[in-house]
């Protein structure tokens, strides 16, 4: 019998003879004499590790067959992510995407297999690499990404992620765009930057509608061409976004970038822009929004990559940036040195134009954060449906059962308004009150769930434990992705600043946001006495801006709860608005108040248990 033995990091193979087991056995025996007494030792031996299992145990010391594997989990793949989530089903059905389940269905078990889950792994441990100039010193300025991330973008973009809702839209379709992009984020949630930029471009660009009659086919179109060459020689291309500049961040007023026209000024027409962007979301991407200043003020233009006549833009990437999080995805600063550009909108009114834009993804990270915490939560609620300790399973335990279902409740409350805001979309133009409804709740819903998210990833990564913390485990990708939504696109801040903005501009909102709770008005004491105070809060404007974030989270809580009230099983209401709003005094994951079913709050969300 050929045994192999690992001695100082050295792979040997030797050969087992029947004296080296003799001699293993404690017996000093030679080789000669070695098959003589081989029987005879062999039966001893065994007699005695019978009653000493240690002995037993030591008698295959040299064999490397330390412990046998138990008590472990094991990946969570091979299952339908869309069908293991109910709370994603129910509020698909309830806002309207109904005709879309079994799409939906066939959607969540594709990507939820093996292989597919592995390529959101593949695409974050080979980070995007920048060649400025190719071999022979040309500029090319081109961005290379693992094949995985290209799988990814290929899979969204011919399923629509990017466009259903401006070219199939109907009652429902940004509701089950929305269900889609929730679910495809699970797996990976980089490519989504550029995704929800092509879907978010549609509606600044319609600003233009010479500029849209040219551009809007090609975004719109289905097909996913990755290639680094001049529009004329595509079918479809991507949007990117480059707005902010070193001295402003958020504030882009402040921005430098010069607007100089070519011939004529004006909506549509051509510019050249000098200066610099700080942080250009996608440049791999086709084309680019852009803020610029013009004469009249600063403004929103269109840049390609590539000029009309087939060279090379003067869009100059300088170095990728290097991200703690949304690793798979590129970010990168880039020099405008003369590059050829058309304005979108009217000059100086380059933020009103992309206003429309700015709301799109802002929804969009409502989606991404809720699609974070479904996967934080699955992972926690797997692992510990597999893991036992102290001589039980970790979910049947009492204290770990308070932990996830808290867990669960989070991701609910986030699901639900994120569902909400997507209906809201569905109805825009057709509906006043979901229009101002919009206004206010995106940037509300916005700042509260994806602030919410880093914490929850956190404490599902400490359901897992040691093991959670491990590189080869997808919580640590997980856990730097989660601030990412809650810094972008405005950061924490900003969004709470924009709320106190809509109510100031627009009262309406205010009565539209009250008139959405009101709806569970009478069904729960806590809710009702919640909402009583929040008014009374609202109405007075005391430093009502130092005030802002204290306001904004009461309102999310007030909304979350005024759905899951309206529209989640009772238990699962109750517990969220008792945890949540009649607890005294901050309070971490796990504190949920006493006779909480947290075991019916995990069932809920947890179908695939063993």
């Amino acid at each position: 019998m050929k045994s192999r033995i690992t001695l100082r990091g050295t792979v040997k193979q030797v050969w087992r003879r029947p004296y080296d087991q003799c001699n293993a056995y404690g017996m000093r025996l030679s080789p000669r004499s070695g098959m003589r007494a081989w029987g005879c030792a062999v039966r001893q031996k065994d007699m005695a590790a019978m009653e000493n299992p240690i002995a037993k145990t030591s008698s295959n010391r040299f064999l490397a067959e330390t412990h046998e594997v138990v008590n472990v989990a094991h990946e969570l793949q091979d299952y339908n992510l869309y069908q293991a989530d109910t709370a994603l089903r129910e509020g698909v059905v309830r806002e309207g995407a109904a005709w879309a389940h079994t799409e939906l269905h066939d959607f969540g078990g594709r990507i939820g297999n093996a292989a597919y889950l592995e390529l959101g792994k593949q695409a974050n441990e080979v980070r995007p690499e920048l060649d400025t100039h190719d071999r022979f010193g040309n500029r090319v300025d081109l961005v290379k990404f693992h094949p995985a991330y290209h799988t990814l973008m290929s899979t969204a973009i011919e399923h629509g992620l990017h466009c259903s809702p401006w070219v199939e839209p109907k009652l429902g379709a940004h509701v089950a765009r929305a269900a889609k992009l929730y679910l495809h984020s699970q797996v990976e949630a980089g490519h989504s930057c550029p995704i929800t930029m092509t879907f978010a471009s549609v509606p600044a660009l319609r600003k233009q509608p010479d500029l849209a009659a040219q551009w809007e086919p090609l975004i719109t179109a289905r097909t996913y061409d990755p290639r680094n060459v001049p529009v004329s020689r595509k079918s479809a291309i991507t949007v990117g976004m480059a707005m902010t500049e070193k001295q402003g961040g958020s504030d882009v007023r402040s921005n430098t970038t010069r607007a100089y026209p070519v011939g004529a000024a004006g909506p549509g027409q051509p510019y050249e822009l000098v200066g610099h962007k700080y942080f250009v979301s996608a440049p791999m991407c086709d084309v680019f929004l852009v803020l610029a200043q013009a004469a009249g003020g600063l403004s929103c233009f269109l840049l390609p990559r590539w000029r009309p006549d087939g060279s090379k833009n003067a869009l100059q990437l300088v170095r990728l940036k290097r991200k703690m999080g949304n690793a798979s995805n590129a970010s990168s600063e880039t020099e405008l040195r003369g590059a050829l550009a058309w304005m979108v909108g009217e000059e100086g009114r380059g933020v009103h134009t992309i206003i429309e834009m700015v709301a799109m993804t802002r929804f969009d990270c409502m989606i991404g954060s809720s699609a974070a915490q479904r996967m934080a939560v699955s992972q926690a609620l797997h692992h510990c449906s597999l893991r036992s300790a102290f001589g039980a399973r970790l979910i049947d335990q009492p204290l770990m059962r308070n932990v996830l279902a808290d867990l669960v409740l989070e991701h609910e409350g986030a699901l639900a308004l994120t569902l909400r805001m997507a209906r809201a979309m569905d109805n825009r133009g057709a509906d006043e009150h979901e229009d101002l409804l919009v206004r206010v709740a995106v940037p509300l819903g916005k700042y509260w769930i994806c602030k919410r998210t880093p914490a929850h990833a956190y404490e599902a990564m400490e359901c897992i434990g040691g093991s959670g913390v491990m590189e080869d485990c997808m919580m640590p990708r997980l856990f730097r992705e989660s601030p990412i939504n809650a810094i972008w696109e405005g950061s924490g801040n900003v969004q709470c600043l924009d709320v106190l903005r809509a109510l100031r501009k627009t009262p309406a909102s205010l009565e539209a946001f009250f008139a959405e709770l009101h709806r569970a008005r009478g069904a729960n004491s806590a809710l009702d006495t919640h909402v009583a105070a929040l008014a009374k809060e609202l109405g007075d404007l005391r430093d009502i801006e130092y005030r802002a974030r204290n306001l904004v989270d009461r309102m999310a809580l007030g909304i979350q709860a005024a759905l899951l009230i309206q529209h989640a099983p009772r238990v699962v209401g109750d517990a969220f608005c008792r945890s949540r709003l009649g607890a005294i005094g901050y309070h971490n994951y796990g504190a949920l108040p006493r006779d909480t079913d947290c075991g019916a709050i995990i069932a809920r969300s947890w179908t695939l248990a063993a």
